[in-house]
């Protein structure tokens, strides 16, 4: 009789554990779906003070048709990016165009004085905060996720159930270089 009661508190205390790691995994791959979406919000505010930036930028200049083409282009290609890797080279394109817009306000001095111009690169530079952040901590979540599914005993319960490795949000190398402008 105390064996089978042994056995008992054994088994249950076994479930009471697969159960809580069950628990902590899905807790983490919530996280890491929640943390996406807020990169998603931040990057969709970016996405929204690109138009301004531009229309603002082409009543000083105008000539520069294809630094501002270059942004639009990057801002539609990153507007359709899936998935971490896909998003992360997408964002490196439009982080590049907008270098180059924020160089042109060098060269045009009433540009760089306007003051929807400087309202919107404030604007932009909070966003761009907001983004690293998001990104930052979506990295971190992914790194316990990843962690815990690749740990004792954690990983069984993983391999079980179908957990499976997530992305980074890794920029590419061309977004890492410097910025070639040319006027």
């Amino acid at each position: 009789m105390t064996v089978l009661l042994i056995l008992l508190v054994v088994v249950v205390l076994a479930g009471v554990a697969l159960a809580l790691l069950y628990n902590n995994l899905v807790k983490l791959r919530n996280r890491i779906e929640g943390a996406w979406a807020q990169i998603d919000v931040q990057l969709k505010r970016r996405y929204d003070l690109i138009p301004n930036l531009v229309e603002t930028v082409k009543g000083y200049a105008g000539h520069e048709k294809e630094t501002l083409d270059a942004v639009i282009r990057a801002r539609n290609a990153a507007g359709s990016a899936s998935g971490p890797a896909d998003q992360a080279q997408a964002e490196g394109m439009v982080t590049s165009a907008l270098r180059q817009v924020f160089a042109l306000s060098e060269a045009y001095p009433d540009l760089k004085a306007n003051q929807s111009f400087l309202q919107l690169q404030e604007e932009l530079s909070g966003t761009e905060g907001r983004i690293s952040y998001a990104r930052q901590f979506y990295n971190d979540t992914v790194l316990r996720y990843n962690t815990k599914i690749q740990t004792f005993p954690a990983v069984f319960i993983a391999n079980a159930m179908s957990f499976k490795e997530r992305e980074y949000f890794e920029a590419d190398d061309a977004s890492r270089g410097p910025v070639d402008v040319t006027f």
